[in-house]
């Protein structure tokens, strides 16, 4: 028996899907670079992560540097990425690539998500796994 494919299931969403906000995925506060923000992760296989952040205010990223690249997609809203004196507004829909070793920070809008990948290890979380794998 197949699932019932409806307009309905395609809704704009205005939240992440909860299986994607388990609470062993959680980015603890010392790893975010914007305050107000709930943010989860999952690792990739070779120390690459995935973080999915949802903005619940108005306010500014502190500028940051990592030693791997970063991409990131707006789902929701608009974040204005700042490198040097360049703003660069990201709506829904849009990405930017982000090479290792570039000074950037931003403005993001209350309610905007977005979803990142990092060629290295960006984000701890508040609840360390039990697994003795990792």
């Amino acid at each position: 028996m197949g699932v019932a494919v409806t307009k309905e299931r395609f809704a704009t969403m205005k939240e992440f899907p909860e299986f994607m906000k388990h609470p062993t995925n959680r980015i603890a506060t010392s790893s975010q670079s914007t305050p107000g923000v709930e943010g989860y992760v999952f690792d990739g296989a070779d120390g690459s992560q995935m973080a999915f952040w949802t903005c619940r205010e108005t306010t500014s990223s502190a500028p940051h540097v990592h030693e791997f690249d970063e991409y990131m997609t707006v789902v929701e809203g608009c974040y204005t990425l700042i490198v040097g004196e360049e703003r660069i507004p990201i709506r829904a829909g849009e990405e930017y690539f982000i090479p290792r070793g570039v000074l950037h920070g931003g403005e993001v809008v209350a309610g905007t998500r977005t979803i990142h990948a990092f060629g290295g290890h960006r984000a701890d979380r508040v609840v360390k796994s039990s697994n003795p794998l990792e």
